[in-house]
């Protein structure tokens, strides 16, 4: 966790791309945060890794900063 209480940021700067698993492990990380009530943030996220976060209905559970 970084300074802010109950925000978890994760750097995808360095990301190309996701697999399946990779979409199961960020889908068990978010309902893991929604439990104990903390954001998950994505920074650096590109274009291609948001288009397959958004095919697989992730989109709406991760803030995407720049």
């Amino acid at each position: 966790m970084n300074g802010n209480e109950g925000e978890l940021r994760l750097d995808f700067s360095a990301v190309e791309r996701v697999d399946p698993a990779a979409l199961r492990e960020l889908e068990d990380l978010t309902n893991s945060a929604n439990e104990q009530s903390v954001k998950v943030a994505l920074r650096g996220v590109n274009v291609g890794v948001y288009k397959v976060l958004k095919l697989a209905r992730l989109t709406t559970r991760f803030k995407c900063e720049n």
